[in-house]
C-alpha cells in the first residue's frame, strides 16, 4: 500500500494498536495519534491490512471469560496467519520492510508504554540472498 506521511505510518499504526490496548476505545485511540476514527475503520477493511486487523484483534481480546479467552486465541492465529509471506515478494518490499523494520508495541502492567522498533532480519536475509552475486573464481 502507497503511504502518506499524514496517514497510517507503520509508527501510527503500532501506535494505535498500544493505545486501543490500554483504552479498548477505537475513537480515543485514534485522537491520541491523530486520526479520525472513521479512517482507522477504513484502514481495518483495506486489502494488504491483515496485519493490522489482527493486531486490532489481540488488543480488543479479553482473558477473562472463555469466549474472550477464544476470541484472543483465533486473533494470535490471524496474526500469525498475516505474517506468513503469502506470495512473491518484491524486491522493492524487501527494500521498504528492511528500511521500515518491525514495530513492536510494548505494554507495561497493561499500560501502553510505547513502540519499539526492531530490524527486520528474515527481511535483509531473503534480500541478501536474493542480490547477491554467486562467488566468483578468479584465475591468478
Amino acid at each position: 500500500m502507497r503511504i502518506r506521511a499524514d496517514g497510517w505510518t507503520p509508527l501510527r499504526q503500532a501506535e494505535f494498536i498500544g493505545h486501543l490496548a490500554e483504552t479498548r476505545s477505537v475513537g480515543a485511540a485514534a485522537r491520541a495519534v491523530g486520526m479520525a476514527r472513521e479512517s482507522a475503520y477504513r484502514l481495518r477493511e483495506r486489502p494488504g491490512a491483515e496485519g493490522f486487523c489482527a493486531a486490532w484483534d489481540v488488543a480488543m481480546a479479553r482473558l477473562g471469560t472463555k469466549a474472550g479467552e477464544q476470541r484472543w486465541l483465533a486473533a494470535q492465529w490471524a496474526a500469525r496467519v498475516a505474517l506468513r509471506p503469502h506470495r512473491k515478494v518484491t524486491l522493492a518490499e524487501l527494500h521498504w520492510r528492511v528500511d521500515t523494520g518491525i514495530w513492536q508495541v510494548i505494554l507495561r502492567g497493561g499500560r501502553y508504554a510505547g513502540v519499539r522498533r526492531k530490524p527486520d532480519n528474515s527481511a535483509v536475509l531473503a534480500l541478501l540472498g536474493r542480490v547477491r552475486e554467486p562467488a566468483k573464481e578468479y584465475a591468478a
